[in-house]
């Protein structure tokens, strides 16, 4: 009997291939080659070689790719589920995003934007986004009048502005350039970034005042997952999961690693007090969950 031709398919993301996000994610692309007998055959494109994340969008809903990883951020304009899961202290720490994330919540949420062509399969830590630029931010007034780079999202513009801040729009690969050159102020990631986009070079101080926990999502083209065989489709949505499981280890190490080596280059750690941050950022909640659905998505995720 003769083996059918391997199922080649690409999976694209803008991260290096340093970030924990690439490993986990050939992770669940050799799960899959392995599981199905060499039938799924993932190639992943990382540095952006594809494009950026925000421009291949289109693309998967088109069926030109077949894989594409993305922040939640840029997701809220297909469905308002995502603005949830962006708003500011939406999590009340790791342990909370990790339990809505890996339950039915996390799945509603996926599965939110399947109509748009945009099939979640899993969400990837992406730690907890705080600010960081050439002074410590201890508090929001700190920010007043500064140009701090954020991802695509008009959730993040809005807390911007409660801030006193100006939102900049940048893809990840303009960052560094950035804030080496003033074009920006400061910026808005998790620790990590400082290392992975070498942002400890033209930052030397951090403010852990963990604003959002925003995850990555592994989405696949709702018409190349229906174009799959039901035991093909399970296999994905296994080696995805497996792979959520994965990128956690990776992130815990990965994460606490970075932090001894920021140190090390001389970046100062400032945690400052929650509070402030929480009040200021309080009116976005009534803003972007105003509606039924999103109110009882944020009632979901504080109770859970």
């Amino acid at each position: 009997m003769l083996r059918a031709e391997p199922l080649k398919m690409r999976l694209a993301h803008s991260l290096p291939t340093t970030h924990p996000v690439h490993p986990a994610m050939q992770h669940f692309a050799d799960l899959a080659r392995e599981r199905s007998q060499g039938e799924l055959d993932i190639a992943l494109f990382a540095d952006g070689q594809l494009g950026q994340e925000v421009d291949l969008l289109s693309q998967v809903q088109a069926g030109k790719l077949d894989f594409l990883k993305v922040s939640a951020s840029v997701l809220e304009r297909f469905h308002p589920a995502y603005k949830v899961l962006n708003l500011p202290f939406t999590f009340r720490d790791r342990a909370h995003w990790l339990k809505v994330t890996s339950n039915e919540i996390g799945s509603d949420v996926l599965g939110s934007t399947t109509s748009k062509g945009l099939t979640g399969l899993t969400f990837y830590d992406a730690g907890a986004r705080s600010f960081y630029g050439r002074k410590p931010i201890l508090h929001p007034d700190d920010l007043k009048g500064m140009k701090i780079r954020i991802q695509p999202s008009e959730t993040m513009v809005k807390l911007m502005q409660l801030f006193g801040a100006e939102g900049i729009e940048l893809s990840w690969s303009n960052v560094y350039v950035a804030l080496k050159s003033g074009l920006v102020d400061g910026a808005e990631n998790s620790v990590v970034a400082l290392i992975v986009g070498k942002h400890a070079e033209v930052a030397t101080h951090y403010s852990f005042d963990e604003h959002t926990m925003i995850p990555d999502v592994l989405l696949v083209g709702a018409g190349r997952l229906n174009s799959m065989t039901p035991k093909q489709r399970e296999i994905i949505r296994e080696a995805a999961a497996l792979s959520y499981h994965h990128m956690n280890k990776l992130w815990t190490a990965f994460e606490a690693q970075t932090r001894l080596q920021v140190e090390a280059m001389g970046v100062t750690f400032v945690k400052p007090d929650k509070a402030p941050f929480i009040a200021k950022a309080a009116p976005l909640a009534d803003i972007y969950a105003g509606e039924e659905a999103s109110r009882t998505l944020l009632r979901r995720i504080a109770q859970a």
